[in-house]
Formats: C-alpha cells, structure tokens, sequence
C-alpha cells in the first residue's frame, strides 16, 4: 500500500469540477505533499492507501475553500463606523482613516483575517498599506494570501464633493516601490502559498504615467494588478475631468485593459462597459454587501460573466460591509440580482457557490492550483456539518439542498475543518495555528483613543452618522 499524508471521508463531496458543481456522493480523497493525489470510492482508496492521518466526516460535505478576493482586512479595526452614509469614502470612513495608527490597522487585519477563516475561507486578498504585516500573520495561520500594496499619488486627506484630488508622485514612488519591495520578499513564498500583485488604488488616485510603470512591472514579473476600477460617480467625475473620458474607456485607449487586470466593483459601470473589460481579458471582483450598503447599488456582474468574463466575490472591508464572511456574499450576490432584474432564476446558488469557489481562482489568476477538487490541484479544501440546524433537513432526492442551504441559509459557523496546503489550519471551531484569544482580546484597547483622535473631524464634517448621534439614533 502507498503510505500517504492524509485520507478524508465524506457523504458528499463538491469538486467544481465540469459546468455544475461536480458531485460525487461516498466518496474518498487522498492528499499528499500539499496535493491532492486522487478522489476515488471509499473501497477503491483502502485498498491502495494507507495514511497518517484518516479525516472520517460522518455528516459533512467537503468543499473546495472558499476565496475571499478582495479585502482590506486593516479596515477592521472601524467595523461599524462608515455605514448610512452618502460620500462613504470622505464623510464616512476618512475621518476615522486619519486617526488610526499602524499598529491599530495591523490589529484590525489580525481580527479580519481569523473571522474570515472562521467562515470557510482559504484564500486572503488583501490590499492595503500595511502588508509586510498582513503577509506575516497569512504565513503563522496558514492561510493562502493574494496581497496586493496600495499604490497611491492623491494625498491623503478629505476631500469636497468635486474637488480634484492632489497628487503627490513622491508618495507615489514610495508605494510602488514598497510593492516591488513586497514582491521580491513575499511572491511565491511557503511554496508558492502567498503571491504578491500589484495594487494602484484606481486610475483616479495615480497618474497615468505611473500606472503604466505599475503595468509594465507586473506583466515583467508574470503577476496580476488588483485594481478598483470605475468604482463609483466619484472616479468617474475625476477622470472625466482630469481627462475627458470615462475611466473604462479611457484605459482602454491607454492599453489597460487586458488579462493581467483583475477589475475590482465596476460601480458605476454600464453593462456595455462591464462587456468591453470582460472581452479585453481582465477578470472582474464583484463585492455585493459592500456596494450595496455603501453606494446602493448591484455592480454588473451578470453582465460581465454573460460576455465569457471570471468574477470572484469579495467582502471588501469592515467598516462599509460589516463582516468578511463569503457566505454572506453569495447570498447577497444571489438575492441582489434576484431583485435587480425581477428574475428568480438569475444567479442561482449554484453559480454563487462557483463564484467562491473555482471561478474565483480563475478570476484572480489561481485557477490552476484551487478553487476545485481534483488530481494535482493544491489540497485546500473545507467541511460543512450537516447536522447545523442552518443545513436542516437534508434531501438528497428528488433533488439535493445543500447547496441552497449553504448559499441561503448558513452563517459560517457550519464549517468544522478547513484544510489550505494538505495542511489543517482550523477544527472545530477553533484555529491551530495561533492564539486566537490573544488578538480578539487586544481589539479591546484600541477604539476609545481611534475615537477621540477622529472627534474632532467627524463633527467637523457633519455628516449622516454625526447627525444620527446628536439625534440618539446609534
């Protein structure tokens, strides 16, 4: 018999494999250095392996882990502080921005990063300033990381409705040359568990003479850009005025479109415009909770997979989305749509689940190595308990509701094991890797100074949240 790192035993396994979601039912799967070696019948796998360690999950359906493509985990730290509000990036979560110190950030994206793995996800994409932190504790957990380093010319500061942002290039070189620095440090570390992209924040905070540098770097180094693109009226006034065009067509003319883009929310994108940046070979993040609390609206994702376009789903971040939970996301992305196009059968919970899974991993560049289950593929994988009361009752005929109820119906703490690598990285509620207490409890002492040091701003701007707080409605 061929001795073997790990055997996992289920009634159900999601393998993504094919169109669908690729069921098999009693089966086995056999993981080895990291891969998974094969996915057979029980019988047929004991009779060739032997493992150190036998997974027997009696009431469970194993899933491909979960993909959380697009975070800003250190915005952790103001969860619940930007919600109801117009002008969410300046009136809302700038003041706060201002105040918050590295170490607070760095706590945040601590919090952030166990939620999100608490909730089934496997793989991290962050983006954000302080990543050389981020890509630390990716590497104590265990998890897969996807990080890309803001790269930013505007100057950080709030600014009034049509005002044009001022950009400083000697910040701009600093960040771009922190990702290089990033980079050459991170990208394929822990065998190739953490990857480094590029992360100009959007054609409206950069000029176009950098973002051509930050392409023509990325595509040397073989790697992706994350970017935010047409993210909302506000990019959109600033290209048209800086430039005289909308932002999409406007990289398109620059040569900026193309597969090595990865387009983040398309805000105020129109169905065509989400058509010519699917057909030019970019991959598009869709990030439905956050957008729909912050602006409102249901980004054109149907309309981008509809042109032959990847979408990954994204929890975004704390303080406009609440929580990093992609569950969550697939049944908002679901309902969303549901509602926008009056059709109960567009975006099926199948096509959601897709959405987290391989289709996720196409759009980031990872297709090759997750997002499904099957032979040669890297040996990241989740299990759902059954018996939760969320996933009760179970039908498998005439029709199985799995994965209605995981999409609908479940919270997160449905998932019991969470394996990135071949390697168990959370069990039963619990992460082996680290002490979670130990940073859940250090969030505690950090919001009473945030708050004083944002005070001042936050009244001073008058906004939706300081009036719900003179009117003693928060």
């Amino acid at each position: 018999m061929k001795k073997v790192d790990m055997i996992v035993k289920a009634p159900h396994f999601y393998t993504m494999e094919g169109e669908g979601v690729g069921y098999r039912a009693s089966g086995a799967m056999v993981v080895d250095g990291g891969k998974i070696i094969a996915l057979e019948d029980r019988e047929a796998v004991e009779k060739e392996y032997e493992a150190e360690e036998v997974i027997e999950l009696k009431h469970h359906a194993v899933f491909p882990g979960f993909i959380d493509a697009h975070m800003h985990t250190g915005l952790a730290i103001m969860r619940g502080l930007a919600q109801d509000t117009s002008n969410w990036m300046m009136y809302g979560l700038q003041p706060f921005d201002n105040a918050v110190s590295e170490e607070e950030r760095n706590a945040g994206s601590r919090l952030a990063i166990i939620e999100a793995i608490r909730a089934g996800t496997t793989t991290i994409g962050d983006f954000e300033t302080n990543m050389e932190a981020v890509c630390s504790f990716i590497h104590k957990v265990g998890a897969r990381g996807n990080i890309a380093y803001t790269i930013r010319e505007a100057k950080r500061k709030v600014y009034k409705p049509g005002e044009l942002y001022e950009f400083d290039k000697d910040m701009g070189e600093r960040s771009f040359e922190e990702n290089l620095r990033l980079y050459d440090k991170w990208h394929k570390k822990d065998h190739g568990r953490i990857r480094i992209l590029f992360g100009p924040q959007g054609a409206d905070f950069i000029s176009k003479e950098l973002l051509l540098r930050v392409q023509k770097a990325a595509k040397e180094r073989n790697t992706k850009i994350h970017m935010h693109v047409q993210q909302g009226d506000r990019e959109t006034y600033q290209i048209m005025k800086r430039y005289g065009k909308r932002p999409i067509q406007w990289l398109k003319e620059n040569g900026l479109l193309d597969e090595t883009l990865i387009a983040v929310h398309l805000t105020d994108a129109t169905d065509e415009e989400a058509k010519v940046v699917a057909e030019s070979g970019a991959s598009m993040i869709v990030c439905p909770g956050s957008i729909g609390i912050i602006d409102g609206i249901v980004c054109p994702s149907v309309a981008f997979q509809d042109a032959g376009g990847s979408v990954a789903l994204g929890s975004d971040q704390a303080p406009g989305n609440n929580c990093h939970n992609i569950i969550n996301e697939m049944k908002l992305i679901t309902l969303f749509n549901k509602i926008k196009y009056q059709d109960p059968e567009v975006m099926p919970a199948w096509k959601a689940l897709r959405m987290a899974t391989i289709e996720g991993a196409r759009a980031i560049g990872l297709g090759d190595i997750i997002g499904s289950l099957e032979v040669g593929k890297r040996a990241d994988f989740i299990a759902i308990d059954l018996n939760k009361p969320t996933m009760l009752p179970l039908y498998t005929h005439p029709m199985r509701n799995i994965v209605p109820n995981l999409v609908y119906s479940a919270r997160g703490d449905e998932v019991c094991l969470s394996v990135v690598d071949g390697r168990i990285i959370y069990r039963d509620g619990k992460i082996l890797t680290i002490d979670e207490d130990k940073y859940l409890n250090e969030i505690k002492q950090y919001p009473e100074g945030i708050g004083q040091r944002a005070s001042q701003e936050f009244f001073e701007i008058n906004g939706t949240n300081a009036h719900f707080m003179r009117e003693n409605k928060l």
